[in-house]
């Protein structure tokens, strides 16, 4: 069931020409499901630093036919997982986070509200069932059954950008 009020403009918003969700050039396969315990976008923590502060476990439900993939990978370590935001609009150039007063390009924030609504959470493997393609994780920050892309390792030595001023 759908709620309307995610669709609702703010002031300030605009959306794009054309609805990228209407077009189709590239074709997605979903390896698996994401487990956790947010069945609605306002009980979702609005990011990973949020969700791993309510300390409540998720897990990755990796597909049969996906599941030799994992080998190599072990509690402990850390991993992207890459989602397919299902439940967001794809509509919107400009929007106006709650916690903001104008609006902003889409592009500047990590609202799931993009054209192609790709989520991005770097997580930590806590358990690992390969033979049932369960992966464990510390904390995810989308809602139950929201469909998963990918799976990709983190590396130290090529993921951690050079030592440069934060932004914000």
């Amino acid at each position: 069931m759908m709620d309307e009020a995610l669709f609702e403009m703010r002031p300030g918003e605009a959306a794009f020409a054309a609805d990228p969700a209407l077009t189709r050039d590239a074709s997605l396969a979903f390896i698996g499901r994401v487990a956790s315990p947010w069945q609605r976008r306002g009980d979702c923590p609005k990011n990973l630093r949020e969700a791993r502060d309510r300390s409540v476990p998720a897990a990755l439900h990796v597909d049969a036919p996906y599941r030799a993939a994992l080998q190599g990978l072990e509690p402990g370590r850390w991993i992207f997982a890459l989602t397919w935001l299902d439940r967001a609009r794809r509509d919107l150039a400009l929007q106006t986070p709650r916690h903001a007063a104008e609006p902003r390009g889409t592009f500047t924030l990590r609202s799931p509200v993009r054209p192609n609504p790709i989520g991005l959470h770097l997580v930590r493997i806590v358990e690992l069932d390969i033979e049932a393609g369960r992966v464990g994780i510390d904390a995810i920050d989308v809602l139950d059954g929201t469909p998963l892309l990918d799976i990709k390792p983190f590396f130290e030595t090529v993921d951690v950008p050079p030592a440069t001023e934060p932004h914000r």
